[in-house]
């Protein structure tokens, strides 16, 4: 049995079961206790929709956080709060979000952080890994699998580049069964989650990225569509190399403060 505290940073209500469900469930079977702090909305800003998308805007925002309710409460974790930060839009809120996290660690004694993988599967995952490995000298960090479009090819569940410290774990029948369900309770975002699958989930020890260099060089799961010539809502055009500099000038910034 454990008693540690585990504090998962999802960037975007749905990450929690896409990365690590049955993790999380193991975890609480073995005696701990796992929060969530939920980074974005997960809904992009209201002007960013198109036009008559719009009025519908706040109606969308509740009914993820009532998914994300329903979700946590299945699987047995403690929401933190909601950061009424929109999809997309992590990289503009860092040093509030950094503060946010710490007073949750401290608040509620965590003894572990949980983090996407810092992968390009989403430019807010990448952020939020980021935001780890910045009090990683504070709290072990412990970063998850979701997504990635490494070598051309959508995969899940596993890191595209292996290291040697992940914990793959196999899921069972009834475990897939039972994420397949969760999964399920984010009606609003069935289509977005299509590729997941629920064979493995892959966590690992939180390596020493360089946040100055896009995650692979090959292209990331959220440039795949940056050849569409209109700025369609669903698609994010954000470039990977604006959202390294933005993480770099942050790390600069902090480095300078004074203490």
């Amino acid at each position: 049995m454990t008693n540690r505290r585990i504090l998962l940073l999802v960037p975007h209500p749905d990450d929690e079961i896409v990365g690590c469900a049955i993790a999380i469930r193991r975890e609480i079977a073995a005696g701990a206790q796992v929060f969530a702090l939920y980074l974005t909305t997960g809904v992009p800003a209201r002007n960013v929709l198109w036009p008559w998308q719009r009025p519908f805007h706040a109606a969308r925002l509740r009914r993820r956080r009532e998914e994300a309710g329903c979700a946590a409460a299945q699987l047995g974790i403690a929401p933190l709060g909601f950061l009424a930060v929109p999809s997309r839009a992590l990289k503009s809120h860092l040093g509030d979000t950094l503060a946010r996290i710490r007073a949750a660690i401290s608040t509620h004694a965590i003894d572990l952080l949980w983090v996407p993988a810092w992968e390009g599967a989403h430019q807010d995952h990448d952020v939020a890994n980021f935001l780890a490995a910045r009090l990683a000298s504070e709290c072990p960090v412990m970063e998850f699998a979701e997504y990635h479009f490494h070598d051309g090819r959508v995969g899940s569940g596993r890191f595209a580049r292996t290291l040697g410290s992940e914990r793959v774990l196999t899921l069972t029948p009834e475990e897939a069964r039972w994420k397949r369900s969760l999964l399920a309770l984010y009606r609003s975002e069935r289509g977005n989650l299509a590729h997941i699958g629920c064979e493995t989930e892959a966590l690992r020890p939180l390596p020493p990225h360089d946040y100055a260099k896009r995650p692979h060089a090959g292209t990331l799961f959220y440039e795949r569509f940056h050849w569409v010539p209109l700025r369609h809502p669903r698609i994010d055009f954000e470039r990977p190399e604006r959202v390294c500099e933005t993480l770099t000038a942050f790390a600069a910034a902090e480095r300078r403060a004074p203490r």
